[in-house]
């Protein structure tokens, strides 16, 4: 634990966490360099400096150019193979079959492939397998159902690195495939033409961080330029307008919750640029539906437009999401974007009840506050397509990582799980498949996947106690969140607000920026929802500050807020802006608490 001393003294908040500021003294002195080099305001230079920007690379960071920060695609190991071969299938007017996964990524990746062959008049079908009877990434079946109907090339797109059985038998059929994925893997290769992924362990491409989706965008970018050299553009064939999709590829980079950093960040900002002018009749359909208010944010990709694609892979139409994004028709985009929308809710509400089995369950496990350092929760009753939304509220109400998993009639269960900072989800996953503990698993830091047989519970419970419980105990011993400023209620302006946007967006691995408000009095508190808080604070001079705090009702954050109504109480979160009866305003989301 740091020596310094806490935020506003607070040791231990409502959430069991120590408040820190997030600069120290080598960082105060970038923030004031980048705010006098750049002539911004100093709390701009302040965000950036605590999220690791230098001096040097302060401008850049301001204005992301996929342009300066994208390098040669030929850098990821084999994407001159797979660029050949695609370009082939192009010249030689080859079927191409895209299996792509059940995601939002798989979905984005699968749309963004598709776009690109359509345009060179490349027949293609888009395959993505149903979550529950098929399970992750290409099977045997699928592939011979591809081939049969008429598929030269398959591409896989956001899955297949370690999909062995399923492409050894498209090599015993003697048709070509072509792997573009972004999760790790180990030192053996499936039998194909080209795998891309620059999590590979020969990739020195030093872009792990990419999703499927930048994959992709990076390998069309290489066809394009292959295409080109081929002399296969001319007034009759244009080359199409790469940046006209980052639409898409945004999307899948915000909601596969990858760093916001390098060429990310580029394909966000863009991306964002491109979604506000509602090109893609889908995403425009889809923004209608879930009634999205301003431009688009990534707070919209990621809890407005990804749930409601995501909610087809988990319940219904795994496919609908890549429909969706890939057509150009007004009727069906605004059906698709419908049953989306009430699929949602059909998958909310069946979470809102697997989540109080879930958390019953947990609980019981609890001894003295403390329980396994790996939360495991399972049924024979739960919906496998929402175990993944399980883990994840589990791992923040408990701060530990944890899994869900849902057994079938025969004892097989499906799981996912999520994980904490410092803790390697991924790799222990697969650790206990090379065990023999599991059946099948992976996935990366942390997220992970597994499919189980019932009696392995137990040894699973204990595999991963003994292999994170050290790593878990010291990330749960510092816990901190950590503080870029102290605000007052007065100060939250719309203004405030826009000039804290200049140093986004904020994600994965470039979080929002969490200001303090000191003492600042609960005038109102009350349950919205389900189970959120609503709340008004006001500060010393009488000006007021609205918030909300989400899922808060019956944790110790949201029971502070409802018991302390008339109390000074120290507030922390991120600012955002929505509309309200026409209006634009700033609200609180609110983090934690602590008493005054």
């Amino acid at each position: 634990m740091s020596d310094e001393r806490a935020f506003l003294d607070v040791m231990s908040s409502a959430s069991a966490q120590r408040w820190v500021e997030r600069l120290d003294n080598k960082s105060r002195n970038t923030a004031l360099a980048i705010s006098q080099t750049l002539d911004v305001p100093e709390l701009i230079g302040r965000v950036m400096a605590g999220r690791g920007v230098e001096l040097e690379a302060a401008a850049s960071f301001l204005s992301p150019s996929i342009k300066d920060l994208m390098p040669d695609p030929d850098v990821l190991t084999d994407m001159k193979a797979a660029t050949t071969r695609i370009c082939d299938a192009i010249q030689n007017n080859h079927q191409v079959a895209i299996f792509g996964d059940y995601d939002v990524d798989g979905a984005s990746s699968s749309a963004l492939m598709s776009k690109f062959l359509s345009h060179h008049g490349i027949k293609n079908e888009i395959y993505i397998p149903d979550r529950i009877f098929e399970g992750y990434g290409p099977n045997p079946d699928a592939i011979n159902t591809l081939i049969e109907a008429g598929a030269k090339l398959i591409i896989t797109v956001d899955c297949g690195a370690t999909s062995f059985e399923a492409l050894e038998e498209a090599a015993k059929k003697k048709t070509d495939v072509v792997v573009l994925d972004h999760h790790q893997m180990g030192d053996t290769l499936p039998e194909c033409t080209a795998l891309v992924n620059p999590n590979r362990q020969d990739d020195l491409s030093g872009l792990g961080y990419l999703c499927a989706a930048g994959v992709v965008f990076m390998a069309l970018v290489a066809c394009v330029r292959e295409l080109r050299s081929r002399g296969l553009y001319n007034e009759s064939m244009k080359a199409p307008d790469l940046l006209s999709w980052l639409d898409l590829t945004a999307l899948a980079t915000v909601c596969d919750v990858v760093p916001l950093k390098g060429l990310n960040r580029a394909f966000v900002v863009k991306g964002l640029a491109v979604m506000s002018k509602q090109q893609n009749i889908g995403l425009r359909a889809l923004m209608r539906a879930g009634r999205l208010d301003g431009p688009p944010r990534p707070y919209h990709l990621g809890f407005v437009l990804g749930p409601r694609i995501n909610a087809g892979g988990r319940i219904g139409d795994a496919a609908l999401g890549s429909r969706l994004m890939i057509t150009d028709d007004d009727i069906l985009a605004e059906e698709i974007a419908q049953q989306l929308e009430d699929l949602n809710k059909q998958r909310q509400a069946a979470e809102k009840i697997m989540l109080e089995q879930a958390v019953a369950e947990a609980e019981a496990e609890m001894r003295d506050g403390e329980g396994p350092a790996v939360m495991i929760t399972a049924s024979d009753q739960w919906h496998p397509g929402i175990v993944g939304l399980l883990a994840s509220r589990l791992k923040d109400r408990f701060k530990r990582p944890a899994f869900a998993i849902a057994f079938d009639r025969n004892g097989k269960g499906s799981g996912s799980g999520r994980s904490v900072a410092g803790v390697d989800l991924g790799e222990a996953v697969r650790a206990a498949v090379d065990e023999g503990i599991l059946e099948k698993g992976g996935g990366h830091a942390m997220a992970a996947g597994l499919t189980i047989q019932k009696d392995k519970l137990g040894d699973l419970r204990g595999f991963l106690e003994a292999r994170l419980a050290e790593a878990v105990t010291q990330t749960r011993q510092s816990q901190i969140l950590k503080i870029d400023g102290a605000l007052t209620a007065r100060s939250v302006t719309l203004d405030l607000f826009d000039m804290l946007e200049r140093a986004g967006p904020y994600g994965q691995g470039h979080s929002q920026p969490v200001f303090a408000f000191p003492a600042h009095q609960i005038r109102y508190a009350k349950v919205v929802g389900a189970d959120h808080v609503s709340f008004i604070a006001s500060a010393g001079d009488g000006a007021q500050l609205r918030g909300i705090a989400f899922r808060a009702a019956d944790t110790e954050m949201g029971q502070l807020l409802l018991n302390n109504q008339g109390h000074p109480v120290h507030l922390a979160g991120t600012l955002n802006a929505d509309f309200w009866q026409g209006s634009r305003r700033v609200q609180l989301r609110l983090m934690d608490a602590a008493i005054g």
